[in-house]
């Protein structure tokens, strides 16, 4: 039996306060104090004497010097927060000044919000430290001590001279102690009923901790959404340099070879045009053939860079082509109110165009349906084959490429294709007009 049958042999209320999480959370808990303090008594410190100091110049340098040194608290949190909450947080951008020097440097770091929210957390964390560090100290030490307390009852009435741990107690010298089975008993499962709760209560508390990080102490709305738009930028600037190779590799191998043939079959068929007529009219037959040849790639190429039929008559023309040259018989139901933008437009297109592809080399389908219509200010296709299934977004994979094609112009694509099939695919498209 393996481990993780093993641990699953126990519900997880009772597997909880012995999971490692369980102990790495609380142990965040617990340096949420000092790193509060920490952080409390610098900010508390450098805010005051910078405000105090603001009739001089100086008091502008002790601010700029809170606002680094809360970046670099910042620092330490992220690192603390991922390896103990296992919290990925993106590091906020560098403070970067417009231009060298002394004053532009100063006038980045007290600009820059993102360093201000660093301040503002160090504030934020000293109470929340206090009252997490304060919470789980006696959630488990009481929860844990009662649990236990039948094993060590005994301490009190050899170094204590007492029965048992006192509830209340009389000048008289009368009281309560818990000393009786019963009474231990009871203090057992109070104890028990701490310990199934204390993990609970250390999770929600990390969680709120998940959350002062994240919106404090990562990067802001508008530097993710320019790192996710740099992303995007290259997604799409490396799929046209793959476009672009593919179809230098597609005019070299095909039509330019054709081409090249062409223009030496026609010299040789001059040549013999005076010497041997008939030949040369054999000559030219072949040569006809092959330009014949090259128009078809040719055309084969356009359709693959941008078909006629998409421009001139939509998505609904387009696709009935598309499926009408795909080996398995397909079904296309497009219910669009209007035309998206062209560029929605064509990756639309060449979304099916993949996944029919796909469907005819790899599925052993017999059969198809792809459906394609808008749903609010989202343009979705779906493509459902009765294969073999399998297929996944595995990296490597031709669906993986197309996620990413997707992804460049805030699209998704969803796969469920259990083995033995049948397979779904999904794609959302942003509508734009």
């Amino acid at each position: 039996m393996d481990t993780d049958t093993r641990e699953h042999l126990l519900p997880i209320a009772l597997r909880a306060p012995l999971e490692a999480r369980t102990w790495r959370e609380l142990l965040y808990l617990l340096l949420n104090l000092p790193m509060g303090i920490i952080g409390f008594v610098y900010a508390v410190t450098m805010l005051s004497l910078g405000a105090g100091l603001l009739v001089t110049f100086l008091g502008v340098f002790v601010l700029a010097l809170l606002l680094a040194g809360c970046r670099g608290l910042g620092i330490m949190e992220r690192e603390r927060a991922r390896r103990w909450l296992r919290l990925e947080v993106a590091e906020p951008g560098p403070v970067r000044p417009k231009a060298r020097g002394f004053m532009p440097w100063l006038g980045a770091q007290l600009s820059n919000g993102v360093s201000w929210r660093h301040v503002l957390y160090s504030f934020v964390h000293f109470p929340w430290g206090v009252l997490t560090f304060s919470v789980s100290v006696s959630f488990v030490t009481y929860g844990w001590g009662f649990l236990t307390y039948p094993l060590w009852q005994w301490v009190f009435p050899v170094y204590a001279h007492q029965p048992g741990l006192q509830i209340f107690g009389r000048r008289d010298g009368s009281g309560w102690w818990l000393d009786s089975p019963f009474e231990l008993a009871l203090t057992s499962c109070v104890g028990l009923v701490l310990v199934l709760v204390t993990p609970w209560l250390i999770r929600g508390m990390a969680h709120v901790d998940r959350a002062l990080v994240r919106g404090l102490l990562g990067p802001s709305r508008l530097a993710t959404r320019v790192t996710e738009l740099e992303s995007d930028r290259g997604v799409v600037v490396d799929t046209a340099a793959a476009d672009l190779r593919r179809i230098e590799r597609d005019l070299h191998d095909g039509a330019q070879a054709r081409l090249v043939a062409l223009a030496m079959g026609l010299g040789l068929a001059k040549e013999k045009m005076r010497e041997d007529p008939v030949a040369a009219a054999g000559m030219v037959d072949e040569a006809h053939g092959e330009v014949k040849l090259a128009l078809q790639e040719l055309r084969d190429l356009a359709r693959g860079i941008h078909p006629a039929v998409l421009t001139d008559r939509g998505l609904d023309a387009a696709l009935s082509s598309l499926a009408a040259r795909c080996t398995v018989p397909v079904s296309v139901t497009v219910d669009l109110p209007g035309r998206p933008v062209p560029a929605i437009e064509g990756i639309a297109y060449f979304t099916v165009s993949e996944l029919l592809q796909n469907i005819s080399k790899h599925s052993g389908a017999s059969r198809a349906t792809a459906d394609v219509w808008r749903s609010g200010d989202r343009l979705m296709i779906h493509v459902i084959d009765n294969g073999r299934g399998g297929a996944s977004l595995a990296g490597g994979s031709g669906l993986a490429g197309l996620a990413e094609r997707l992804d460049a112009v805030e699209g998704v694509l969803a796969v469920d294709s259990p083995a033995g099939g049948p397979t779904t695919i999904a794609a959302e498209l942003p509508w734009r007009t």
